[in-house]
């Protein structure tokens, strides 16, 4: 495995940092990175959305610029009520040529998070490659039966999947109102989607079981890989990353905690872990613990990257490397992307919020390198 980094500079000044860094890429190679503006002085403050495209498959980029659609917009009648389209990840549907954008929205009460029970909806938008941008987001619409225990739901920073008829299995998180009204005691569960997607709207045909575990805040932000005849998830939790496994890519196994093959915890937590294949080998790309990194927030940095056995459902310990160095800032929130057999991507942005009790002190982050530069991992197999 061979591993070239870019960093791409963002002209980071203070105030605002861009995060979610994620990437999708066409067999044209047209690849777009959307990221989005934070408010370094709050919690999960996000802007409307913003873009990088290369026409060369990511050997240069052109500079960011907004995506037009992907704004803050008026939410209900309350006044100073907005939602946005957050935690975005392109990805392209081999069956109809097109890039989509999934995620959800966050919704806002004169720009700060709204109150408890909040709601929450997967939400996606096609890439215009006429007009160089994203259409208005929209609402994945929920069978009715849905609608009271999927109150909270999104697939935020969730990795999704084309079957081969072109079906897409998309994993969300999702809680009821009930569980929504103290989300901080309360557990989510995951399940999947199987959505059909005709080139401008995506629906639900089927779904999954529901999974989570009796831990605080239950599981969050999956990523669904197939490797051979099996289906696998990455799944956050406050204590420790879990895994599941599954033979049709709906109904999942008791999910497992993640851990090295040695018995040990893997030392994730409360952070997103995400897959790649290659060379006809499954990794995972997480972080952890233990690797003298007590000053980023909850130890969000560097991104590793190991083989994964999902016989055992273990990482292999001797395999991992660091695929994204830590200079100071987290990396949790990044994305993964296939390019082929023989290459994969990781990609990240630098979040300039540090440890308590003044997360938004960004200057504590330069002091170890890091000024909000997106980072891709290139790895070759």
């Amino acid at each position: 495995m061979k591993i070239d980094l870019q960093r791409i500079d963002t002209v980071f000044k203070g105030e605002y940092c861009y995060t979610h860094a994620r990437v999708g890429m066409t067999p044209a190679g047209l690849a777009v990175i959307t990221m989005q503006p934070l408010r370094l002085s709050g919690s999960d403050i996000f802007y409307g959305m913003r873009m990088m495209k290369s026409a060369d498959a990511g050997k240069s980029w052109s500079a960011i610029e907004d995506c037009k659609n992907l704004i803050r917009l008026p939410w209900g009648d309350e006044k100073g009520c907005e939602h946005v389209f957050c935690d975005g990840t392109p990805f392209y549907h081999r069956a109809s040529g097109k890039l989509i954008l999934t995620g959800h929205n966050a919704v806002y009460l004169n720009d700060e998070l709204y109150p408890d029970p909040r709601p929450r909806g997967t939400v996606y938008s096609v890439y215009d490659e006429k007009a160089g941008d994203f259409k208005p987001f929209r609402l994945l619409e929920l069978p009715e039966e849905l609608r009271e225990s999927h109150f909270s739901s999104g697939a935020g920073c969730c990795q999704i999947i084309e079957e081969e008829d072109g079906s897409l299995l998309i994993p969300i998180y999702h809680q009821d109102k009930a569980g929504a009204s103290d989300s901080w005691h309360s557990g989510t569960s995951v399940c999947v989607l199987r959505c059909l997607f005709d080139g401008d709207t995506l629906r639900v045909t089927d779904l999954g079981n529901s999974i989570t575990v009796p831990v605080p805040r239950g599981l969050g932000e999956p990523s669904i890989v197939r490797f051979g005849n099996e289906y696998l998830l990455a799944l956050r939790n406050d204590e420790s990353g879990y895994v599941s496994r599954s033979q049709d890519g709906l109904h999942f196994e008791e999910p497992v905690p993640l851990c090295f093959d040695d018995g040990e915890n893997a030392g994730n937590y409360n952070t997103q872990q995400h897959w790649i294949t290659g060379g006809g080998k499954l990794y995972m790309v997480y972080t952890r613990r233990g690797a003298g990194n007590d000053h980023v927030f909850r130890h969000r940095a560097p991104l590793f990257i190991a083989q994964f056995d999902p016989e055992k459902m273990r990482l292999i310990r001797e395999t991992e490397e660091i695929a994204v160095p830590e200079r100071g800032a987290r990396l949790g929130n990044f994305g993964c992307m296939h390019v082929n057999e023989e290459e994969s991507w990781v990609i990240v942005s630098e979040w300039m919020q540090t440890t308590g009790p003044d997360y938004g002190n960004w200057k504590r982050c330069m002091e170890y390198g890091s000024d909000n530069s997106v980072f891709i991992a290139k790895i070759r197999f």
